[in-house]
C-alpha cells in the first residue's frame, strides 16, 4: 500500500498541535494546584493525557523527519489562576486551545494525518466542555449541551 508523503503544512499543523499539548502540561500544572479532591484527580488525570499526547506527536513528527518543536521555558496565561474558579476556567481554555490546534491537523490533505487529528480532538473537546466550555458543534458530534458526553 503506497502512503501519501507529509507536506509542510502537514508537518507545521503537527507542530501546532505539538505546542499546545506543551501549554496543556504546564496549564495544568498551574490549574491543579488549585483544585481539590475530584477536580484535582480530573486535572492530574488530564495533564497525564496531555504529557502522553505530546510524546506521541513528538515520535510521530520524528518518524516523518522533522525536529519536533521544543517547550517553552514557561508560558503566558490568559489569566490571574488565583482560586478553583480560576483554575477550572483555565483548564477549560486549555483545552479549547489543545482543540483548536488538533482542527489545524484535520483541515491538511494528508487521509492518515486527518485522521489522527480528528481522533486526537475528541477528547480535548469533550474535556473542555467537562471543565465548563460553552460547548461547539462539531461535524460528527451533538450540539445538544445535555446529550455531549462528560465524565465528571
Amino acid at each position: 500500500m503506497a502512503t501519501t508523503p507529509v507536506s509542510t503544512d502537514e508537518i507545521t499543523a503537527l507542530q501546532g498541535a505539538l505546542a499546545a499539548e506543551y501549554a496543556a502540561v504546564y496549564g495544568y500544572g498551574v490549574a491543579g494546584a488549585y483544585l481539590s479532591g475530584q477536580e484535582r484527580g480530573d486535572a492530574t488525570s488530564d495533564w497525564q493525557g496531555h504529557q502522553d499526547a505530546r510524546d506521541t506527536l513528538t515520535a510521530m513528527i520524528g518518524k516523518l523527519g522533522a525536529t519536533p518543536v521544543a517547550a517553552s521555558a514557561a508560558y503566558d496565561l490568559p489569566f490571574a489562576v488565583e482560586s478553583a474558579a480560576t483554575a477550572r476556567r483555565l483548564a477549560a481554555v486549555i483545552e479549547e486551545g489543545v482543540t483548536r490546534a488538533y482542527l489545524a491537523v484535520v483541515a491538511v490533505p494528508n487521509a492518515r494525518v486527518r485522521t489522527f487529528g480528528a481522533l486526537a480532538m475528541q477528547g480535548p473537546a469533550n474535556r473542555a466542555i467537562a471543565w465548563g466550555a460553552v460547548p461547539a458543534a462539531f461535524p460528527g458530534m451533538t450540539s445538544d449541551p445535555a446529550a455531549a458526553s462528560t465524565d465528571r
